[in-house]
């Protein structure tokens, strides 16, 4: 039997939702609530697609179309909001064999780009997967290049000595060290724009672009679910100092924006990994996904807790010469 492909409109957010919440392979930006800002951000139209064998469905697939003159790309996730990771995810398929696993796989992998060149006729397709989703081989057989990517992943082993042995030296020193009057705590709604926005102090005064739209991630932060995303912040003397903002999924939590070195004179960013971790394990979380792992320049700093390195893809098929492939790429971003 053939997967069949459908889309869930605008009225089917419930529905949507229950995959989502079902597949080890989705994030919080698969939720409906948060491509409905995505789309609305990065100025495409959201096509959600899910895959059903019968009535079974065995995937979920949410992708943003844009055109550009006579040129249209596909993406997912789109342009260019920072999101590292969203791509298919797999529904139903644990309890298969191999050889039926890897078919269902193929099959709506092959059934959502059959789609898309019926009804979209993309001259780009650009996806990242996430981690969990480990067979690319029926995107290559589709003529799409597949590449690896890194990010770093933090074991949480649920008690904090054996998780802060595992850090370096220095970073061990830092947390356990940390003589001021600065508080760590989990932020709000406000918090995450003073996070963003500091981020966005640093590119500037590097000369270097942040073309995260203002907004969007507080907007995302509260059409969300509570919890899915989270903020934590050091203030000292009731001063924002720095912060981080994170979201998560059943098994993980991954930070995503903030970690700025600050001007301040103690190791902020340090306690505040820390803090973010612990909170995670006291919440039962099983992993920090320190999300990259790719930049030479900040590798250093997320090595020393101690990660391991995970990997995950980026996907891209394109019918347009190469010049014209960036000329599109310095539009769309």
């Amino acid at each position: 039997m053939t997967v069949e492909i459908d889309v869930l409109d605008d009225g089917d957010d419930e529905e949507w939702n229950r995959h989502v919440e079902r597949s080890a392979d989705a994030n919080p930006f698969h939720r409906a609530e948060a491509l409905a800002v995505e789309a609305e951000y990065s100025g495409t139209t959201c096509h959600r697609l899910v895959g059903y064998k019968g009535q079974e469905p065995v995937g979920i697939f949410p992708v943003f179309e844009r055109s550009k003159g006579p040129i249209t790309a596909a993406f997912s996730p789109p342009p260019p909001l920072w999101i590292h990771r969203l791509g298919p995810a797999l529904l139903n398929v644990e309890k298969l064999s191999q050889r039926k696993a890897e078919r269902r796989i193929r099959r709506f992998v092959e059934g959502t780009i059959e789609w898309l060149d019926e009804e979209c006729s993309p001259n780009i397709l650009r996806v990242k997967t996430e981690c969990s989703f480990a067979d690319l081989r029926p995107f290559k057989w589709a003529d799409a290049d597949v590449t690896p990517e890194f990010t770093y992943v933090v074991d949480l082993p649920g008690d904090r000595e054996d998780l802060l042995s595992s850090f370096s030296s220095d970073a061990r020193s830092n947390v356990r060290n940390l003589d001021t009057d600065a508080a760590f705590e989990e932020g709000d709604a406000d918090d995450v724009e003073r996070i963003v926005d500091h981020v966005r102090d640093r590119f500037d005064a590097q000369g270097e672009p942040f073309s995260l739209p203002r907004g969007f991630a507080r907007d995302c932060y509260e059409a969300l679910p509570d919890g899915a995303m989270r903020t934590y912040v050091c203030r000292r003397e009731g001063e924002f100092v720095g912060g981080i903002l994170t979201y998560e999924t059943d098994e993980w939590i991954h930070r995503w924006q903030g970690g700025v070195t600050p001007d301040v004179d103690f190791p902020v960013n340090d306690t505040l990994d820390w803090t973010v971790m612990t909170d995670a394990m006291d919440r039962g979380l099983d992993a920090y996904d320190l999300v990259g792992a790719g930049d030479p320049r900040i590798n250093s700093y997320k090595a020393k807790f101690g990660p391991s390195v995970e990997t995950f893809h980026s996907v891209e098929r394109s019918s347009l010469p190469m010049d014209a492939l960036l000329a599109l790429y310095s539009r769309v971003k």
